[in-house]
Parts: structure tokens; C-alpha cells; sequence
């Protein structure tokens, strides 16, 4: 029977112990590196072989070098040798016979070895010495290189190929003389290039790069489906290296970038494609829309990439190792770039890294250079115009408020007045029962079937869809989510608002936030009222507010209390006291034309909210108070100021009923009017006139003229004593603005008056010829005869005259 070993199978193997597979792959890799070893200790011999026979070459010795070493021995032999007479017999009987023998003498002397010592292994050694030919010294070793021996009946014969040396006397040689044809090519002179060729030749390159971005770009945008890998290459443009082109290019990159990406850009937002979507098939439209929609998102990133590293070298005052680029140029690239970025933030607020555009400007705004940081605020408040929902508010809200709070509230007030252009003019407040209640559903189906019949149900059926249709119609889903959008960002604000008034009281934002506070007081919630006012009222009873900060306190004060604040039963007693005592310290001599303009202009706002808006809870005596006070304020102040203030008493005159008691000079009740005295309800204004209505009647300017006469009369609405609509109809805001002197002229302009002078220059000169004519003709009447002298004398005079 055959014995054959059977091959395991596969199941074998995988039952096969994890220990036993290891040992067998050990043991295999052990009989390789055995293997390997052994060969290469057999390489090694032969090497060692080859290397023996070469190293035991004879080489001539010269003459000069024998000689030098034979002097040297036979000093030494000198030096050594004892002299005979001091040897013993026998020791000098052994000498002798040792000399008899020539091995003693071709022996080497400095060995210790017998000299029968590996006679026979050297005697093939010296046989194959002898057939190597003799070569001189001169010539270089060569190197071998060791192949495969070959195995004949001989025996093993050893394969070697010398390695072929580089001749490095000629590569020396050969690069001497490139040097040396390098420094002749060196030393000949370099043309000289005027300024005006230089400057030639900037403008051909410069002129190149231009018809090539304008090439790239007008291709791009003709067909940016079938295109959109070139905007690869004109984004490559970023990094011109040429120094004398390379600003103004990359600058001219930028600008055309940023117009193709407003041009090119979708309406909506590119999303990613998942891995279901890739994986499935679709047509060839829809993979073409893919992979432009791919492409312009990748080259958009990058390009905003580019934009923001520009920004980022220059705020670090980083040059690149090329220098291709000045820090002085990093400047004006760095402009561009953010100016690029303000574009794209207000012309795509829809398209994808928006957020990421928001995170780099807003900080922008902050920045110590003017003219980027005024980029940005202007960017930002046309975002916030033109913002009708709400998203790209709601973004650049939120960066502001932690901006603000990363920087311990120490940024640039101009940052937190950006919140006042925001469009938000109503908020989700808190809703009644009957708004929270869930709205009435449809029927079902099965309410339906039970509860109606057949023609009931097809009524209530079309009733349904026309219901639907409607409210469709009035888009109140979108209404909705602006209020939402509305309330969140709002609620960021008044956080914002609410930490400085807290933490930061004496911080310069102070008059941003209480200016906000005025704008959106209406729609703060009830619950924060209370706080809030005592809040105010404790920031101007400290004394360390401006007069302008005091007047926002005032107004947001009134604003809360207008609106919502209307239920509560509070009364800003304080705040029409603070007014009334502060109205003096207004006047000509430290209000300026845009002090005049602004300042009062919160004033008259003031007034407005705390009168013609509230004119069931003011008193008859604060009202006569107020209007004696601004009556006399009038004299003190610029022509505008006092058409404003001229404006506002004739709305009072006319909210009120009993303010003429004023044009009266009989007093009403007793007491004497005390005009010093800060309280206005206890002042007793109705026993005091307006006569400053008099002299306002002499003022230079005619609109106050018109509006002294007016007010005089009563303020009627009607008959001769009335105002033109051009100035009843305006508020007094408005006229404030309307005849500012801002443009250090007298607004409405002075008429001329050259032409009359010159009218009455030539009736004067008419006049006087005739006059002298009269004279002459009576006088020569009477006196030419009879007394000629005295004609003469009486003619010199009246010609003086």
C-alpha cells in the first residue's frame, strides 16, 4: 500500500492553532536568514582572497629610501649590539651556528613564530604571487565588483568586473573652465535700462495681465456652465510673483473675482451632496448642474481663503519669504480685500460661507485704520437695511454681542450704533389666552360621515380648500418666522444692552446704549419696566452723564412709558423735572451748528413724547411751565433752534387748550411767577406773559418772524393769523434740519441788493445834473450881468454843495 501524504485541507488549516502557524512562519524565516547568512560569509572569504593577493603586489623601492633605511638599521644594530667580550662561550657558540643558516637571516626578527609555521599554506600563496604581472605605483587601484562564480571540472571559478572611477582630474577640469566661462560671462557688462524703458516695459506686462483677466472673465461669465475651471486659473492671478505688476494684479484679481462670484452666483444655497446622491444615476443636465455647483462652491472658498489670509498678513505685519510685496503695499491689498468681502456680504447674504464672511468684517469694525473700519459699518448697515427676514441680522447680531463681551466691553461705540438701522419694527410679545389656544382644527373623515350629510359634506369640503388657499395667500407662515427672527435678535440686543448698563456703566458705550434703548424701548417686555426706569433715573441722579446721555435717559424713559407702558401707573415726574432744569444750559454761545442741530434735536424729540403724546397725564401748570421756559429759550439760541422750538410751542398751544392765559397780561390766581425756580408745577407760570413773542417778532430771520406773529395771535389754523402748509405741516424736527446753518450761510438765502445801488447811484447822479441846471439858469439870469464875480463864487459853491 502507498503511503502518500495527503495535502490539509482548507477547513484543517482554519482549525489549525494560531501558536503552531506562528512557530512554522518562525521557522521558515529562521532558514532564510541562515541561508542568507552562510552566503555571505562565503562572499566575504572571496573578498578577503582577492583583496590578499592584490595588497602582496612587489613594488620598486628607490634607491634613496633604501639607503635611509639601511642607516637607520645599522644605528639601531649599533645601538643594540653588546660587545664579544662581555658574551659568555656559549651563548656566543650558539650565535655562530645560527648564522650558518640563511633561514636565520631571511627570517623576520620582529615575529615570534618557529619557522616551520605555515610553510605549506604560504607556498601556494607565494606560486600565485609570482604569476601576477607587476604593475608600478602610479596607476590607481580599481575597484572590483564580485558576480556570481561559475563551476567547472576545475572547480569554482571567481566572476569579477572592475567598477568603472570617475576621472575626477577631468571633472575638475571641466568645471574650472564652466567657472571660469561663467566668470567671463559675469564680467561682461549688463545693458543699462533707462527709467522710461522700465517703465515701457511695465506697461506691456501690465497691459498682458489686463486683456488676460479680462479674457478669462468674459469667458467665465458668456458660459459659466462650460467654464468654471478657469476661474482656477484667474484665481491662480492671486499670486503674482512679478514685483513690478504684482500689486495692481492682484488687486485687479480681486475686484474681478468678487463681480463674477454676484454675476455667476445662484439665487439659494448649495448644500452637499450625500453618498445616496452620488451613488445614483441621473441625467446629463443634472450632472452637469452637479459639478458647476461643486466647482463654484470649491473656487468660492478659496477665494475667500485668499481674501482673508491677505487680511491676516497684514494685521501680522508678515512678509513672505518671496517679498515679492512691500508692507506698505500689504496696506492697500488688504483695503481691497476687505472691501471685496463688504460686497459679497451685502450681494449674497443668501449664498454659502456667509456666516464665515460675517465672522471676518465684524471684527473689522473694531479696527484701529478709519478707512477699513468705515467699510465695514457701512456694509453692515446696508445688510441691515435691505435685510427683510431676518437671517443675516440675526448672524451679525450675534457676532457683535460676543465680540462686545470677549473684549470686556472694550470696543468702538460705533459698534454697538449699528444695532439703531436694524429693521425691526414689531416682536413676538407675550400672547393672551385666546392667541395661545390652539386654533380650531377640520373635520375628519370620520366627523364627517357621522355628523353631515352627502351635500354638507361636499360644501364643507370646498369651504376647506378656499380656507386653505387663503391663508396661503397671506403668507403667515413666513410672517411668523420673521416675528421669530425679529424677537431672537432683539432679545440679543437688549441682553447686549443690559450687560453694559450692569456691568459697564462708565464705559464710552454708555451713549450707544442708552441711544438704543430709546429706539427699541417699545418692545421691551413688561417685566423689565420697573427696573429699567429706576435704572435710568439712577444713572442721572449720579451726575456723571453728559448732558446728551442724560437726554437719551430721558427719552428711552418716555418711549418704555408710551408704549406697553401705557397700563402702568407711573409717573416721570423726575424726568420732566430734570428737562426743565436742564433746558438753560442751552444756548448760542456753546452750541455749534452740528451741536445745534443734534442736541436740540433730541430735545424737541423729548418734548414731543412727554406732551403731544401724553397729553392726558400732564397738568395744565407743567404745560404753561414748559412753554414760558421755551419761550424764552428762543432768544438765546441759533435761527433754526428757534424755528424748532417756535414749532413745538405751537403744537403745545393746541394739545392744551388754556395755554393763551399766556397772551394775557392780567394774572391768574395768586403768587408771582418764579422763573429760577426748578419745579415746573410749583413756578406759578399763569401769572406771567409771553413777551418774548414781541421780540421775536424783530428777529432777522423770517420764519421765526412768521412763527412769532402766529403764536401772538393764538396759533389759529385759519384766517389771516395762519400758517403756510410749507410750515404747519412739518414737524419740528424737520424745520430743525430744514434751516441749519450748517453751511455757514443764512438759510433762506439774504436777497441781493447790488442791482438797487446802482439804480439809485444813477437817480442821485440825474438829480444833481438837474438841480445844477435849475442854479445855473437863475443865477445867470440874475447876476451874470451885473456882478460876474459873485456869479462865479455863488456857481464854486453850489457845485461843492
Amino acid at each position: 500500500r502507498k503511503n502518500t501524504k495527503r495535502v490539509p485541507s482548507f477547513r484543517k488549516l482554519l482549525r489549525t492553532s494560531k501558536i503552531k502557524l506562528d512557530n512554522k512562519l518562525k521557522n521558515k524565516q529562521y532558514k532564510q536568514q541562515s541561508a542568507a547568512k552562510k552566503y555571505r560569509k562565503e562572499q566575504k572569504k572571496l573578498r578577503e582572497a582577492v583583496r590578499d593577493a592584490i595588497s602582496r603586489k612587489p613594488f620598486p623601492l628607490e634607491e634613496s629610501k633604501k639607503k635611509q633605511v639601511a642607516e637607520k638599521r645599522e644605528e639601531e644594530e649599533e645601538e643594540d649590539a653588546l660587545p664579544l667580550d662581555m658574551m659568555d662561550e656559549d651563548d656566543l657558540k650558539l650565535m655562530e651556528d645560527l648564522a650558518q643558516k640563511a633561514s636565520f637571516l631571511t627570517r623576520d626578527l620582529s615575529s615570534n613564530e618557529p619557522v616551520h609555521v605555515k610553510k605549506r599554506k604560504h607556498e601556494g600563496v607565494i606560486e600565485k604571487y609570482e604569476k601576477v604581472p607587476r604593475r608600478m605605483q602610479t596607476e590607481p587601484e580599481k575597484e572590483l565588483i564580485h558576480l556570481l562564480p561559475i563551476k567547472d571540472k576545475g572547480g569554482i571559478i571567481p566572476q569579477t568586473v572592475e567598477k568603472p572611477v570617475l576621472n575626477i582630474a577631468q571633472d575638475g577640469e571641466e568645471d574650472t573652465e564652466e567657472m571660469e566661462e561663467a566668470e567671463d560671462f559675469n564680467e561682461e557688462p549688463l545693458p543699462v535700462i533707462t527709467p522710461e524703458e522700465m517703465a515701457a516695459q511695465r506697461r506691456q506686462k501690465l497691459q498682458e495681465r489686463k486683456t488676460h483677466i479680462a479674457a478669462l472673465a468674459s469667458a467665465i461669465l458668456s458660459e459659466p456652465d462650460n467654464n468654471i475651471k478657469k476661474l482656477k486659473e484667474l484665481r491662480a492671478m492671486l499670486m503674482e510673483q512679478d514685483p513690478n505688476v504684482a500689486v495692481i494684479v492682484r488687486k485687479l484679481v480681486m475686484v474681478s473675482l468678487m463681480e463674477i462670484f454676484k454675476d455667476i452666483a445662484p439665487s439659494y444655497k448649495i448644500r452637499p451632496l450625500t453618498e445616496a446622491e452620488k451613488a445614483t444615476k441621473v441625467k446629463k443636465e443634472t450632472q452637469k448642474l452637479r459639478e458647476f455647483e461643486e466647482g463654484l462652491v470649491s473656487q468660492y472658498k478659496f477665494y475667500l481663503e485668499n481674501l482673508e489670509q491677505t487680511i491676516k498678513d497684514w494685521k501680522q505685519r508678515k512678509l513672505k519669504k518671496s517679498n515679492v510685496i512691500s508692507l506698505k503695499a500689504y496696506k492697500g491689498l488688504a483695503e481691497i480685500a476687505v472691501k471685496c468681502l463688504c460686497e459679497l456680504l451685502v450681494a449674497l447674504p443668501h449664498f454659502n460661507f456667509h456666516n464665515n464672511i460675517i465672522v471676518l468684517i465684524v471684527p473689522l469694525m473694531n479696527d484701529a485704520s478709519k478707512t477699513i473700519s468705515e467699510l465695514c459699518f457701512e456694509a453692515v448697515k446696508k445688510l441691515f437695511k435691505q435685510d427683510k427676514l431676518g437671517y443675516a441680522s440675526l448672524g451679525v447680531v450675534k457676532v457683535i454681542s460676543g465680540l462686545v463681551r470677549g473684549r470686556n466691553y472694550d470696543v468702538r461705540p460705533e459698534v454697538l450704533k449699528v444695532f439703531l438701522h436694524l429693521r425691526i419694527k414689531e416682536v413676538e410679545l407675550q400672547k393672551d389666552s385666546e392667541d395661545i389656544a390652539p386654533k380650531k382644527k377640520f373635520m375628519t373623515y370620520k366627523e364627517k360621515r357621522k355628523n353631515l350629510s352627502r351635500m354638507q359634506r361636499k360644501w364643507k369640503k370646498a369651504e376647506e380648500k378656499l380656507e386653505r388657499e387663503l391663508l396661503e395667500a397671506e403668507a403667515s407662515e413666513s410672517k411668523e418666522k420673521k416675528l421669530k427672527l425679529h424677537t431672537e435678535t432683539l432679545n440679543i440686543v437688549f441682553v447686549t444692552y443690559f450687560r453694559i448698563l450692569k456691568k459697564a456703566q462708565k464705559s464710552p458705550l454708555l451713549p450707544a446704549v442708552l441711544e438704543g434703548l430709546a429706539k427699541f424701548a417699545h418692545l421691551i417686555n413688561v417685566e423689565f419696566f420697573d427696573d429699567l426706569l429706576i435704572v435710568l433715573h439712577s444713572l442721572i441722579a449720579s451726575g456723571g452723564l453728559s448732558y446728551r446721555e442724560s437726554l437719551h435717559c430721558i427719552l428711552s424713559a418716555f418711549h418704555i412709558l408710551s408704549g406697553q407702558g401705557d397700563v402702568l401707573n407711573i409717573d416721570p415726574m423726575k424726568f420732566y423735572t430734570h428737562l426743565y432744569k436742564t433746558l438753560f444750559s442751552l444756548h448760542a454761545g456753546n452750541s455749534g451748528f452740528l451741536f445745534s442741530v443734534s442736541i436740540f434735536g433730541i430735545v424737541l424729540q423729548c418734548l414731543d413724547v412727554m406732551f403731544a403724546k401724553r397729553r392726558k397725564q400732564v397738568s395744565q401748570q407743567r404745560a404753561l411751565a414748559f412753554l414760558k421756559r421755551l419761550s424764552t429759550l428762543a432768544l438765546h439760541v441759533l435761527p433754526n433752534s428757534s424755528v424748532g422750538i417756535l414749532a413745538t410751542n405751537r403744537v403745545l398751544m393746541q394739545t392744551f387748550p388754556k395755554m393763551d392765559l399766556l397772551l394775557d397780561n392780567e394774572s391768574q390766581g395768586s403768587g408771582v411767577y418764579l422763573p429760577e425756580l426748578d419745579e415746573p408745577e410749583h413756578c406759578n407760570a399763569q401769572n406771567t406773559a409771553l413777551w418774548e413773542l414781541h421780540l421775536l417778532q424783530r428777529h432777522y430771520h423770517p420764519t421765526v418772524q412768521k412763527f412769532a406773529a402766529h403764536l401772538i395771535v393764538g396759533a389759529p389754523t385759519e384766517g389771516s393769523g395762519a400758517l403756510s402748509l410749507d410750515l404747519s405741516q412739518r414737524p419740528a424736527t424737520e424745520l430743525l434740519e430744514a434751516y441749519s446753518m450748517r453751511g455757514m450761510t443764512f438759510n433762506p438765502p439774504v436777497a441781493s441788493i447790488t442791482p438797487r445801488r446802482k439804480d439809485t447811484f444813477s437817480q442821485m447822479d440825474s438829480f444833481i445834473d438837474e438841480e445844477l441846471n435849475k442854479q445855473l439858469q437863475q443865477h445867470i439870469s440874475e447876476t451874470v450881468v451885473h456882478k460876474p464875480l459873485d456869479f462865479a463864487k455863488h456857481l464854486k459853491e453850489s457845485f461843492l454843495s
